[in-house]
């Protein structure tokens, strides 16, 4: 086998890193002697995913593009500073393989390791495919995607799944994981998650829906995952008397998720591969503000299933009290159809995405 390093570029959000974090493991269950470097953004949240797994890693200075001409001007600056350093680095580093996780900061790396001849395999996350993943298509060596894309053809040239770590797969019973999280072991729980990064309208509307609702949420507890503004959000549950865990972020999402009798969430990618595997069932608010709306086509498979149901998220409390509340709430009070849609995806289980594209790239 190569022992040349595998090289994983994207980051700027867990839903690019963790994919990279999931196949990089199972390298190395197949091949012990891989060697894994990622080349990701500056934030500190890629930061603190690469350091706590192990890996080797570079940030680049590159800057998402923006909607204004002065932060696609910053991009341009950035990107040329980036593309210098990648130049450099995959020479130092005796890339021989690119894995482009997609997003912006995949983009300066897979130009330059085209320019220096490096194979790269674009690992498209998204339906539909993203502008920086349409950009960087044509310099890649293969492109294989997570999720079908009907509405792109010949887009990738195979469907792989949505490649999830180990730490988000729930083994054990819900009472061992709601114990480790500070939660009373046999109290219904609800998973409320803006992903990685918190959500803005679901940490508003949620504790506003919990002090309304304060009987109706009396046998149930909350574990929520809430970005930065996990303190306020967490006070706020306090003040209304609900039973409520806010942290900001969750390293092991297998405790999350195995806790959960129901989830709220975005439907980002991982999020939804996630849920179907861990067989969570979950009203999901795609995010609001992409143009492409792609969360909702990421969450639709859940749906064909009878695991899922979608509502838009219309941003304000006082709108989602009224266009989301019904639904949520009706999930909450009807056992018997929670347990339907938990066995509706327990009988489609997703493949384990991680460990095909693993061995896809060992075998070159």
């Amino acid at each position: 086998m190569d022992s040349s390093p595998f090289l994983f570029a994207g980051g700027g959000s867990g839903g690019h890193i963790s994919p990279g974090l999931a196949i990089a493991e199972r390298l190395l269950e197949q091949d012990n002697s891989a060697q894994i470097i990622f080349y990701c953004s500056n934030r500190p949240l890629d930061h603190q995913m690469l350091q706590a797994s192990g890996h080797q890693h570079h940030a680049l200075p590159i800057l998402p593009p923006g909607k204004s001409p002065a932060k696609f001007i910053r991009f341009l600056s950035s990107y040329r500073q980036s593309y210098r350093i990648a130049k450099a680095r995959l020479a130092d580093d005796n890339i021989q393989h690119v894995i482009a996780l997609g997003g912006f900061v995949s983009v300066p790396v897979v130009q330059a390791a085209s320019s220096l001849k490096i194979p790269i395999t674009l690992i498209n996350l998204d339906r539909p495919p993203g502008r920086a993943n349409r950009w960087i298509r044509r310099s890649c060596t293969r492109v294989w995607s997570a999720c079908d894309l009907p509405d792109h053809p010949n887009f990738a040239e195979r469907v792989v799944g949505m490649p999830i770590r180990h730490s988000t797969i729930a083994t054990d019973d819900p009472a061992t994981y709601r114990r480790a999280l500070g939660l009373e072991p046999e109290r219904s729980t609800l998973l409320v998650t803006g992903a990685s990064q918190g959500a803005t309208s679901l940490n508003n509307f949620m504790p506003i829906l919990a002090e309304t609702e304060k009987d109706f949420f009396s046998s149930w507890q909350i574990y929520h995952l809430a970005g930065s503004k996990a303190p306020d959000i967490q006070s706020a549950y306090d003040r209304a008397g609900i039973h409520a865990r806010v942290d900001k972020f969750q390293e092991i999402m297998a405790h999350a998720w195995g806790a959960a009798d129901l989830a709220v969430s975005r439907a980002g990618a991982n999020s939804v591969a996630e849920a179907a595997t861990n067989a969570v069932p979950t009203l999901f608010l795609p995010y609001p503000y992409h143009r492409d709306q792609h969360q909702k086509y990421n969450a639709q498979s859940m749906v064909d299933k009878g695991g899922a149901i979608i509502i838009q998220d219309h941003i304000t409390p006082a709108e989602n009290m009224t266009h989301v509340a019904p639904h949520l709430l009706e999930l909450m009070d009807n056992a018997a159809k929670r347990e339907l849609m938990r066995q509706k995806l327990r009988e489609n289980p997703p493949p384990d995405a991680a460990e095909t594209i693993a061995q896809l790239l060992l075998d070159g």
